[in-house]
């Protein structure tokens, strides 16, 4: 893929080689851009040897002159743009439309189905400040995606949110648009911002816990971070999100309203109090069974004996629940983890339970399924020309849970576009 770089005048620019090469390693051409500022913390020799391109910082720089005006060449060259680090000031400057930069010039001049990544950067007072929530909201509206930092140690010697995402973390989301390209007849990103952006949306995460005892519980392995990563995602495409989530230890999504439960019946009353959301993805992993009787305080060994038995009865099916309910306009989208049939099963799963898509995911892989960072996803989604008619699956190979969370929405994006064409 051919890849703009734009780096900002951030303490965090330093990394920029580093993520350059590894953006190298897995096949993309990188075109650097430079704002004048960010030269204080980075060479432009270094990233020009491992771009192996000369790096732009004056736009009258004489020799990119070539061609007429440079900054549409080189926009209309580019599969997608990244800005990282992006400081508070460019990220004011993409608010405002300004193109008094090089940087920016370009920015400006991307066409529309190409895609726009920013990763802020900078101290926490500054990310917190009431301007740049301002901008980052405008900047989302008009399409550009958002990898938020994160909390930890800053450059200031405080610690709070601005941190820079970690490189792998940009490389996944860039990936993401790449394998989108190629693998779904969609575009790479939902640059129109009134496909999803103001739009609400309630996304179950983690796994519920069914009391035995009062100390003792059936429990699953999900971590939550699917959900999470499809709450964050869901909040940089300017969406109101509400995430209904399990017990885990994930931070909150900043700007994402959480609702804890424990039980699935806990979850099912939240989600009820939530029906009228727009889109709902359930993506949480729900017990099926929860004990008909839990025992008053802690079973002892003495009196149970060498062996007890506890009778189960079938929670209420959550997504069954929203697929009888919901509206003609509402999208409802539900996950199917499987080890076998995947096709047969999921695509079962989407008609019993009148779901508008399902997301599959393999069990027993390597980068797939609960306790680990990737996920190996196919969709299955309904025809927007006839409801009873599934489309073929979309099949994507392992990737980070956020970027299959990015292409998640994309599909969601693209079903609400053609039911709408239909309307």
């Amino acid at each position: 893929m051919n890849l703009i770089l734009g780096i900002t005048g951030s303490v965090s620019a330093y990394k920029m080689p580093w993520l350059v090469r590894d953006l190298r390693r897995v096949g993309h051409d990188v075109a650097v851009i430079m704002t004048p500022s960010a030269r204080a913390f980075v060479a432009p020799l270094a990233l020009e040897a491992v771009s192996t391109r000369r790096v732009i910082v004056d736009p009258f720089q004489p020799e990119i002159q070539e061609g007429g005006s440079w900054h549409v060449h080189l926009a209309r060259w580019a599969d997608a743009m990244l800005i990282a680090p992006c400081t508070a000031t460019t990220l004011s400057r993409l608010a405002a439309g300004m193109a008094d930069t090089a940087l920016t010039m370009v920015a400006l001049s991307l066409p529309s189905e190409t895609p726009l990544i920013i990763a802020p950067a900078m101290d926490d007072d500054m990310w917190s400040h009431a301007a740049t929530q301002r901008n980052l909201q405008r900047v989302r509206k008009d399409g550009v995606i958002v990898i938020p930092p994160e909390t930890g140690e800053l450059a200031s010697g405080l610690s709070g949110t601005g941190r820079l995402t970690d490189l792998s973390n940009i490389i996944d989301i860039v990936n993401s648009y790449e394998v989108t390209q190629e693998h779904v007849s969609l575009p790479a990103h939902v640059r129109d911002g009134s496909a999803l952006a103001g739009r609400s949306i309630v996304i179950t995460a983690g796994p519920t816990h069914e009391p035995i005892d009062a100390v003792r519980s059936v429990v699953n392995h999900s971590s939550g971070t699917m959900g999470f990563s499809l709450a964050e995602a869901a909040r940089d495409r300017g969406m109101l999100v509400t995430l209904i989530t399990g017990p885990v230890s994930l931070q909150t999504p900043h700007g994402v309203e959480r609702i804890d439960v424990t039980t699935a019946e806990e979850m099912m009353n939240a989600v009820r109090q939530n029906t009228h959301a727009d889109i709902a993805i359930m993506a949480a992993a729900v017990a099926d069974y929860t004990p008909t009787t839990k025992w008053d305080g802690k079973i002892k060994k003495k009196n149970a004996g060498n062996s007890i038995s506890i009778d189960f009865r079938q929670t209420e099916d959550i997504l069954a629940y929203l697929g009888a309910h919901k509206t003609r306009n509402q999208i409802v989208v539900g996950f199917a983890l499987e080890y076998d049939n995947i096709v047969e099963y999921a695509l079962e799963k989407l008609h019993r339970k009148n779901a508008d898509m399902i997301v599959a995911n393999q069990g027993g892989l390597a980068n797939s399924g609960f306790g680990n960072a990737n996920n190996t996803i196919s969709i299955f989604s309904r025809s927007a020309e006839d409801l009873s008619t599934a489309l073929p699956p979309t099949n994507y190979p392992p990737m980070s849970k956020r970027a299959c969370a990015e292409v998640i929405l994309d599909h969601i994006a693209a079903l609400i576009r053609a039911r709408s064409e239909r309307a």
